[in-house]
């Protein structure tokens, strides 16, 4: 519950953002207080968030569903609904021991859905944690672990697939990590070159040890989170509007390229002055 409701509701607003480049679910959903019947008259379009429009962010894993949307205008809910006790190892008679154990895994998953979200809202990691993730490092075990180089496409995938909220349910594996990877990288990625990473991830203290499914530790996906976004919201699209081959006619509209031309003529004329120009 919030006791300033639009607080609440901006920072779910950001929530639904993030996964266009760091949550990337399943889906992303409208839903609209309204029945709908053959007698209905249409066409029905979408142009805007109105009163009576909820997003809602859902996560699937095979056939349940891990929901979260703001109720009311006033609590955010999330809840895990299974639809089939066997994703999950539990029998489906009803009895008291499956219920403890289906309600472990519900509450499991909110908390892991919710401490992610909180996560991506964080502060960026220190220079030093930075500093040590970006450049070659020894573990803890003695072990050399290789640093992940900002703006490296390879790892901008790597760490990109394994952000999802997808993931936050039973972890991701091998095969999973290749197939999101490939398809973000736009070139062949193996399985080989995944079990490096992961394990470079994981002497970096990235990813959590000792699982079968992986999962990132908390830092980890601070750190994801901390690569993604300022490249994905800042970096490349400002460098693409700076880019010299891009036409005049875009650059004219744009700020970013408007500044960055007066201040390449200013410091031209800066030089010419001081009379340090070849």
């Amino acid at each position: 519950m919030f006791d300033r409701p639009q607080a609440g509701r901006l920072g779910f607003e950001g929530v639904i953002r993030d996964p266009l480049d760091v949550g990337r679910p399943d889906q992303v959903l409208l839903i609209f207080d309204r029945r709908l019947r053959r007698s209905t008259p249409g066409p029905f379009r979408t142009r805007g968030l109105t009163e009576g429009v909820d997003p809602t962010l859902c996560c699937y894993y095979k056939s349940s569903r891990l929901k979260q949307y703001f109720k009311q205008g006033r609590a955010l809910r999330t809840e895990t609904v299974i639809c089939d006790t066997r994703d999950f190892g539990i029998g489906r008679r009803v009895c008291a021991k499956n219920w403890y154990a289906l309600r472990a895994v519900g509450e499991s998953a909110n908390r892991r859905l919710c401490d992610a979200e909180t996560t991506d809202a964080w502060p960026a990691p220190d220079v030093v944690t930075f500093q040590q993730v970006t450049q070659p490092s020894t573990s803890h075990e003695g072990l050399y672990a290789p640093g992940l180089r900002f703006g490296d496409s390879r790892a901008m995938a790597v760490l990109a697939s394994l952000v999802g909220f997808c993931h936050l349910i039973e972890g991701f594996s091998n095969r999973q990590l290749v197939k999101q990877t490939t398809a973000l990288l736009d070139a062949p990625y193996t399985t080989r070159q995944a079990t490096y990473d992961l394990r470079r991830l994981k002497r970096q203290g990235l990813k959590a040890p000792h699982s079968h499914r992986c999962q990132l530790t908390p830092l980890g996906r601070r750190v994801a989170v901390l690569f993604i976004k300022p490249y994905g919201r800042v970096l490349a699209p400002g460098l693409i509007v700076l880019d010299p081959k891009l036409p005049g006619s875009v650059k004219q509209g744009n700020p970013l390229a408007t500044a960055w031309r007066q201040l390449d003529h200013a410091l031209e004329e800066f030089v010419q002055r001081s009379l340090l120009a070849a």
